[in-house]
């Protein structure tokens, strides 16, 4: 007798029959395997590969009813994908699986925590263990609900859990919520077993200054640094930040019995038009790896389609305190992608092209010497074609430079331009800049500030071109990717 298919077991089926196997996909950013996707979820080092989850809606391009997708990497760039892991099929999570973390647990096992949303759009987090491949969710859910918490906390903002394992082999959890008075705030539990949990109180809060709802936290040691990265809502512009949705990192010192954080720094986690809800791991070399959404709730609702799949997440970078900022970079590993070097040391004037240093999969550093030469505008064209490019213009005297992709062949009234502080250093201005395809990620001056945009230029426009209205010295070193 024929049972009915599991909403879980339907997405895998749904999964396998769709096969999606385009030609087009980046070369090494991670897509889903079919569908919709948004957050990075359970980041996580397990039976020695990298894993990652993600928000996932596997039967249309477009935001749907939260599952997570799944895949699993060796190298950060080439990724296998497993089946579907979550899906919504309880009373807990009816409305959606939506995000959280991963930890490896003593006995192999991997425990996921998630955000269910139930009846009436309340939100709560879950537990889920299994092998890395099926997982049974916890007969408890939901583990922390918001009945959990003092007065004054939402019942309908809680959400994305980040869990650690403490020295002593017990639990901690922080969770976003917002506080009717504090507005977006990241909240601190501890726990023996994953599922009976301790409020101990605040880590941090916006108090009206960074957005009125804070989501995805992270929270991690960092050299001689506690960092928590958080993604607000409806922020409003001031210093670095852009309005609306973005991201910020906050590095502090943390006590953990007095539950204090004071903060010692602020800043955007990225200056770019795509990126959200970043997510880190720590990888078995020591180094701290993050990864995010490559997109932006304010610009995706009205994309073209162009795939069987929609969403991307960002090439994994490494990420260090240098200078009471954090830097990121790309991740090493990118170097095994890179087909030969072409390197190019030369005084710009006019306009010029270079050879070989054109097309869309490739790993770039400029390193351009501007002390002196009076130069007030040093120009980059990026995927370029008669009617199509993408700008980057550098401003060594303002100390500024613009990233404009408005004549990248979008028809949409949505935000294409960014102003990123690009002060030059002992005279010269570094970036590194990688392109995969309908990506453009750009790296200033070591990875102490980065831009990460989609772009829609036709995958044939491909030309590069440099232009400086005063003579300067541009070295180039290029890497075609393959």
């Amino acid at each position: 007798m024929k049972t009915e298919q599991t909403p879980l077991e339907r997405a895998r089926a749904y999964e396998r029959e769709a096969d999606v196997q385009e030609q087009d996909r980046p070369l090494f950013h991670l897509t889903p395997r079919v569908g919709w996707m948004n957050d990075p979820n359970g980041f996580c080092v397990y039976q020695g590969r990298f894993h990652l989850f993600y928000q996932y809606h596997p039967y249309d391009r477009f935001w749907g009813p939260m599952h997570w997708g799944h895949a699993h990497t060796r190298d950060f760039l080439h990724w296998t994908y497993e089946p579907c892991a979550l899906a919504p099929d309880t009373d807990q999570d009816a409305e959606g699986c939506f995000s959280g973390t991963a930890l490896p647990l003593k006995d192999g096992r991997l425990m996921l925590l998630y955000t269910g949303v139930g009846r009436g759009n309340v939100q709560a987090q879950c537990m889920a263990v299994g092998d890395g491949r099926d997982f049974e969710k916890c007969p408890l859910n939901p583990v922390v609900r918001p009945d959990d918490l003092p007065e004054g906390y939402s019942a309908v903002d809680f959400r994305d859990p980040r869990v650690w394992e403490a020295e002593d082999g017990s639990f901690r959890l922080a969770v976003a919520n917002r506080h009717r008075d504090r507005h977006g705030t990241i909240l601190f539990f501890s726990g023996k077993d994953g599922i009976h949990w301790d409020f101990r109180g605040e880590i941090d809060a916006s108090r009206g200054e960074y957005g009125k709802m804070w989501e995805c936290p992270d929270f991690f040691r960092l050299q001689d640094k506690q960092v928590l990265m958080v993604s607000p809502q409806e922020m409003h512009a001031r210093d670095e930040f852009h309005p609306g949705y973005g991201t910020v990192a906050i590095l502090g010192d943390w006590e953990e019995e007095t539950c204090r954080f004071s903060r010692t720094s602020l800043q955007t986690v990225d200056h770019g038009l795509n990126f959200y809800a970043p997510q880190t791991l720590q990888a078995p070399d020591g180094r701290r790896i993050m990864t995010a959404w490559m997109e932006n709730w304010e610009t995706c609702g009205g994309e073209e389609r162009r795939h069987a799949w929609y969403g991307q997440m960002i090439c994994p970078r490494e990420l260090s305190i240098r200078k009471g900022r954090l830097y990121q970079e790309p991740v090493r590993e990118i170097r095994n992608l890179w087909r030969d070097e072409i390197h190019h040391d030369l005084s710009v004037r006019e306009e010029v092209c270079l050879p070989g240093v054109e097309g869309r999969l490739i790993d770039m550093t400029l390193r351009i010497r501007t002390e002196g030469s009076g130069c007030r505008r040093f120009t980059l064209q990026l995927a370029r074609d008669a009617a199509h490019t993408v700008l980057i213009h550098l401003d060594p005297e303002k100390g500024e430079m613009i990233f404009d992709r408005s004549h990248d062949g979008s028809l949409r009234d949505i935000v294409h331009t960014r102003c990123v502080k690009a002060e030059p250093e002992q005279g010269e201005i570094r970036l590194r800049i990688l392109m995969d395809r309908e990506s453009v990620e750009l790296f200033l001056q070591d990875g102490a500030r980065a831009v990460t945009s989609l772009i829609h230029n036709p995958p044939e426009a491909g030309g590069m071109t440099f232009f400086a209205d005063a003579p300067v010295q541009m070295t180039l070193t290029a890497h075609p990717l393959s």
